[in-house]
């Protein structure tokens, strides 16, 4: 679980590289592997899946630390992240099939495989 908080705040800038991706004119298929950066880091995987789940749906020590990530974020993160999500369809859409909208997702968490899994927290 500490890795999801851990991911959460760099996954805000794994969508707006995926965000930038789709906003290229000539899209080319995505690779099979994703192929190491500059730098020897790992690309961003491509979006195999997403799961929402709402912020009291997690442990009481885990939603501490979402809520300080989100704290340490700031508001034009949390901007950065929730354009990211409306300029991506396939998040937009599985956010809208749960009636929800980018507005409510304060958190992002990007695993290796390809799952991403959006925090939400209901407006209060």
């Amino acid at each position: 679980m500490r890795k999801t908080i851990v991911l959460a705040a760099a996954a805000s800038l794994m969508l707006a590289g995926a965000a930038s991706a789709q906003q290229q004119p000539a899209q080319q298929p995505a690779p099979i592997a994703p192929a190491p950066a500059p730098g020897g880091q790992q690309a961003a995987p491509a979006i195999q899946s997403v799961n929402i789940v709402d912020i009291t749906e997690l442990p009481k020590d885990t939603q501490t630390q979402v809520n300080q990530v989100i704290a340490q974020r700031g508001d034009a993160g949390l901007q950065k992240l929730r354009s990211s999500i409306d300029a991506t369809p396939k998040v937009k859409s599985a956010l809208q099939a749960k009636g929800m909208t980018s507005a409510q997702v304060v958190a992002a968490s990007m695993e290796p495989n390809g799952a991403l899994t959006l925090i939400t927290k209901k407006a209060s």
